[in-house]
């Protein structure tokens, strides 16, 4: 068992088809570069984990070091920004295909984020799933630079019903393919949680991107046309960092 987590229990909130997530993910999201690199996308480190001194609330995989807002009702996200590393992104809803493996943002359409439709929209009570490339044959994707976010970065997400969600990053975490923790990363909760996922780790010219890089946040505030009107504690976000350099095709 890995440090700072305890398995959720069984929750109302849990999306049965979210249990096959893992599978889909790890197939869906291998990238088909085949170019010479000549620059890798940043890694969380290993201060950016979980604590094994602090310990997830129960029926929560998120650590508590934020406070909770309270839950919205469930609403199609529309936009997704991260100020700390530059995105500001437009949303597609994802589907499972006929192998039940979640199909992620086509390749042509490397500046979107999507999530998944048949889950928890973001914001609403339970673990809510976003992904996207962190690269594609032409260049960086939309979350090229996501394992450089840290602990208390602030990821708000617009939604169609006009309000936006305000989530703060609990844990950013790389996990091999081979030993994804999915129990852990999609396993159900009381609160409302966003996971934010993209490929990450060592590349092969074969396989791909060895690893998936897991952001953990937790709501922290939501408000109508992008304020923050119910609001918890929310620290500050870092400055971007200036755009990274496209690597050589």
């Amino acid at each position: 068992m890995e440090p700072g987590y305890e398995p959720a229990g069984p929750s109302p909130f849990f999306t049965p088809s979210t249990k096959f997530l893992a599978c889909a993910l790890l197939a869906g999201m291998a990238l088909v570069i085949t170019a010479l690199r000549s620059e890798e996308p940043p890694q969380p480190s290993a201060a950016q984990s979980f604590s094994s001194s602090v310990r997830p609330v129960p029926s929560s995989t998120a650590s508590a070091r934020y406070p909770s807002a309270l839950a919205l009702p469930p609403s199609a996200p529309v936009r997704l920004q991260i100020p700390a590393i530059g995105v500001n992104a437009p949303m597609t809803e994802l589907t499972l295909d006929e192998t039940g493996a979640l199909r992620p943002p086509s390749v042509k359409m490397p500046g979107f984020a999507g999530w998944y439709g048949a889950g928890t929209t973001p914001g609403s009570m339970g673990t809510a799933v976003t992904t996207g490339h962190v690269d594609t044959p032409n260049g960086p994707g939309v979350f090229y630079r996501l394992g450089a976010l840290a602990k208390g970065d602030t990821i708000k997400i617009m939604r169609a019903d006009r309000r936006t969600a305000v989530f703060t990053v609990d844990a950013v975490e790389l996990y091999d393919k081979e030993a994804f923790p999915d129990e852990k990363v999609y396993g159900s909760s009381y609160r409302p949680e966003l996971r934010v996922i993209t490929c990450g780790g060592q590349y092969a010219e074969e396989t791909g991107y060895q690893g998936n890089i897991v952001v953990y946040a937790t709501l922290t505030a939501a408000g109508n046309d992008g304020s923050a009107a119910e609001q918890a504690e929310v620290r500050p976000t870092r400055p971007p960092p200036p755009p990274p350099g496209t690597p050589s095709r």
